[in-house]
């Protein structure tokens, strides 16, 4: 009768033991050194050949048959183990090769993002991790086609981080994964603080991958995409804006274009230049524009809605043509704001005939109709097709007011 309680308390211990890994948050671990790391993903279509190389691995013909759809090519950035920096400098240096010593880019094929992922886990031992996915870079001819399966898959993976950027690559996507930059150890570090630089200098507006599926949610809006290059040096240029009807590709921008979307957002920093012919004088001035505003205003006129567009720009005077022979006066000052003015307003009437002539309302004034007159949204326009349709025949006036706020410190 005495041994009673040791034996209950021997089978509490045991039970305890067997609890711990339990209760201390350990048990479903795995290992960093178990994962492979993808830092960054290529979506390209696939060559007509591609069928061999897929090898029957995701179905067997006769048995479980392919779905009837173009195959695609994917490339994965996975991180090597103990290759990635984790500070400036180490080892003296940038090595031979750029980022393809701390990287391993692998290409496989698929019907769809999913089976393509799919086949690549196939070929590797670690369980392929999201966590740190910072680039997604698309085809010009995969947009064209539609980003649907692509954004549903990454939509859903609780993994992928809402502040990746999704870009649009003219040419193959492929190539940006391979890309060995001088200036970054890891590619695709590379093109994300590229992106991130062109925000805070005022080049691009912020357009993460979690905005884009945002936008193209909307029924009153659409979505927008960076669209880049890849240089001989192995640099990338920012060649303008890929915009959108819903999820299919429908026009870029040039690269100076994009001064035009922020400037009607009034989105800010502001950073594009523009040269100002001074009347009919050889003369040129750069402007330098630091600070944006605007405000968009709508009513409904013969049936359709009608915008007011006031935009607000304050600029510098960075330099101009000629230090003798111009002189630069309050009256000078005034010419040159209403010509750029002038200037600015054919820019902006451009760009959103530009949009208007694909149905892409990138600037959202749809959105401005379903908050301001949503009784005449639900009553005449009521879905995201119908808007698209619309979009073509609504008209916008612009007023752009430009002042210049330094000219420089140099003494007459």
């Amino acid at each position: 009768m005495k041994i009673q309680p040791w034996i209950n308390q021997a089978k509490l211990i045991v039970v305890i033991s067997l609890l711990v890994p339990f209760l201390a948050g350990c048990w479903d671990r795995l290992e960093i050194e178990e994962r492979a790391v993808v830092l960054g993903i290529s979506v390209d279509t696939a060559e007509p050949d591609a069928e061999k190389e897929e090898q029957e691995i995701s179905h067997i013909r006769g048995k479980f048959p392919a779905p009837k759809k173009e195959l695609i090519r994917v490339a994965a950035q996975i991180g090597l183990p103990g290759r990635i920096p984790l500070g400036p400098g180490e080892g003296g240096g940038q090595t031979d090769g750029g980022g393809q010593n701390t990287v391993w880019v692998i290409e496989v094929v698929g019907h769809s993002i999913d089976d393509a992922l799919m086949n690549l886990q196939q070929q590797i031992s670690g369980r392929l991790f999201f966590g740190h996915l910072r680039v997604i870079v698309v085809s010009e001819a995969v947009a064209k086609k539609g980003l649907g399966n692509l954004s549903d898959y990454f939509r859903r993976n609780s993994e992928v981080r809402r502040m990746a950027w999704l870009v649009i690559s003219k040419g193959r996507a492929v190539e940006l994964m391979k890309a060995a930059p001088k200036l970054e150890r890891v590619p695709t570090m590379y093109l994300m603080s590229t992106l991130d630089e062109a925000v805070r200098l005022g080049k691009f507006p912020s357009d993460y991958i979690g905005l884009f599926w945002s936008d193209s949610s909307k029924r009153g809006k659409e979505g927008f995409l960076p669209y880049m290059q890849l240089k001989k040096e192995q640099n990338v240029e920012l060649l303008g804006m890929a915009y959108f009807q819903n999820d299919k590709m429908v026009g870029t921008t040039k690269p100076f274009e994009i001064a035009a979307y922020m400037g009607i957002r009034g989105l800010n920093p502001a950073g594009y230049r523009s040269f100002v012919r001074v009347g009919n004088t050889p003369y040129v001035v750069n402007l330098y524009a630091t600070y944006r505003k605007s405000k968009i205003r709508v009513q409904i006129k013969n049936g359709l809605p009608h915008f007011l567009v006031q935009t607000f720009i304050e600029v510098n005077l960075e330099e101009k043509s000629n230090e003798k022979g111009l002189v630069i006066t309050s009256a000078l000052l005034e010419q040159i704001e209403r010509q750029d003015e002038q200037g600015a307003v054919k820019f902006y009437e451009g760009l959103i005939k530009q949009t208007q002539a694909k149905s892409a309302d990138i600037f959202g004034f749809g959105e401005y109709v379903r908050a301001m007159e949503p009784q005449y949204w639900n009553q005449k326009v009521k879905t995201k097709e119908r808007w698209q349709e619309m979009y073509k025949d609504i008209t916008v006036d612009l007023q752009v007011n430009i002042e210049i706020r330094r000219v420089g410190m140099k003494a007459r």
